[in-house]
């Protein structure tokens, strides 16, 4: 699944939540999603400002929902995680042994961990709390373009047992 996928997916009241975050922590980043999704709209970045947040959200989240707007989508993931959510993200790099410094990748495209460590690792990752952002942060992850495991993607679009 890629980033725009994952946004087509995404109920417009989650969009909400996860744009709502990444208003608050980057700023820069949800305008310029703003103005995206006003050029898509052929409308101009002043009135959809001037729409309540929930219409701006939903308007971001039919933009980046787009195939021409995946990088844009793919941004908007990682800022999530990185400003929004990083003690998540910190987790799930530990969990899975990649290296990284508080978050960011230190390597431009990780090596897959064996298997096992990644099949153990989706289980023990899935079984805490906060099942809707780990299972949004999986899936972000799996979608950015610095990653490709094939057995990550195939193992998140297998049926969960349980």
């Amino acid at each position: 699944m890629r980033a725009f996928e994952i946004f087509a997916a995404m109920s417009p009241e989650r969009a909400t939540e996860v744009l709502s975050g990444i208003a608050e922590r980057a700023p820069g980043m949800f305008a310029q999603a703003v103005h995206a999704a006003s050029t898509a709209m052929k409308a101009r970045p002043v009135y959809l400002n001037r729409q309540p947040f929930e219409r701006r959200a939903n308007a971001v989240r039919r933009a980046v929902a787009r195939v021409s707007a995946n990088p844009l989508a793919e941004e908007l993931l990682a800022v999530y995680f990185l400003e929004c959510r990083r003690p998540l993200l910190v987790e799930w790099l530990d969990t899975l042994g990649v290296e990284h410094e508080d978050g960011l990748l230190a390597s431009s495209a990780p090596p897959a961990p064996p298997s096992e460590q990644l099949h153990a690792a989706l289980t023990s990752f899935r079984k805490a709390e906060d099942a809707a952002d780990r299972e949004l942060l999986l899936r972000a992850f799996a979608a950015q373009s610095a990653i490709d495991w094939p057995e990550l993607d195939a193992a998140l679009e297998a049926p969960r047992a349980g």
